[in-house]
């Protein structure tokens, strides 16, 4: 037993040591890919007549000129966007792996048959199938599970407590790998919101500076500003929504594969109770 409890949380420390790293390397790589965009593709002379970028007489040709038009807060934006896309991808293979081969539903109801025939190889083999967090935890509650019933020195209520321990243990190993990086998604939904409207902002100061400057007769630096300040809202509210959406979207499927572990517990206690007596 003790060698069990000391094992258990190495295994943690491996699947969350994973995870860091993902998200240690993602930001500084969004980063730089946002600012290599900004600059040499955004950036580019042919987006802009006359090649002029810069300056008095900008008139971008295309959407990619309007964007660079919006200044040092688009790369900042686009950084949130692509983190966004990375957190999604790694979070959408990391619980479609978790959810499994067989459903949850369908999985534990092949269980409860097995062990209504107390035949708990075939039960084990399920779990084998299954290749999901509800199966693993399963597994390891059907271990202890086996092991309770040759075991003589404790009574039925012993021995299921000692199921619930070990289910409670493996759960504990599943939960955070589900959780993990979800975090950034909902940073990211309230941050890209606020930036842009910081971006809105100043975009809105220049155009009203360039009017003032100019008595109202400078119309290109007004339009600049406004482009600036409507470039920085869009790009704000679409990665806010998108990160939204696919945090609801992945907090949905983690809910359904706890409700899964869950009747997990319930299944093998209940099922113990019932056949050892």
């Amino acid at each position: 037993m003790t060698s069990k409890v000391t094992s258990a949380p190495q295994a943690g420390a491996t699947k969350k040591g994973g995870g860091n790293a993902i998200a240690i390397l993602a930001v500084p790589i969004c980063l730089i890919v946002a600012f290599l965009f900004f600059i040499y593709v955004l950036g580019n002379p042919a987006n802009f007549a006359n090649g002029i970028k810069e300056g008095e007489g900008v008139h971008a040709l295309n959407y990619f000129g309007t964007m660079y038009t919006g200044g040092w807060i688009v790369p900042i934006l686009i950084t949130l966007f692509l983190l966004v896309l990375t957190f999604v991808i790694e979070r959408f293979f990391t619980i479609s792996k978790a959810k499994g081969k067989i459903k949850p539903t369908e999985f534990i109801r092949r269980v409860q048959y097995h062990l209504a025939n107390k035949n708990l190889d075939a039960a084990l083999a399920e779990c084998d199938k299954q290749r999901g967090s509800v199966g693993n935890v399963m597994k390891a509650g059907l271990r202890k599970y086996k092991e309770m019933t040759t075991n003589t020195d404790l009574d039925t209520d012993q021995k299921v407590l000692n199921i619930q321990k070990e289910i409670e243990e493996a759960t504990t190993l599943e939960l955070p790998m589900l959780e993990k990086n979800l975090v950034f998604l909902s940073t990211i939904a309230s941050c890209a919101t606020l930036l842009g409207l910081f971006g809105t902002v100043l975009g809105m100061i220049r155009a009203f500076k360039a009017l003032s400057d100019s008595g109202g007769s400078n119309s290109t630096a007004l339009a600049l500003g406004i482009a600036e300040a409507l470039v920085n809202t869009a790009l704000g509210i679409g990665t806010s929504f998108i990160a939204i959406i696919m945090y609801n979207f992945f907090t949905t499927n983690i809910d359904s594969i706890t409700y899964g572990i869950d009747e997990t517990g319930y299944t093998l206690t209940q099922s113990f109770a019932a056949n050892y007596k």
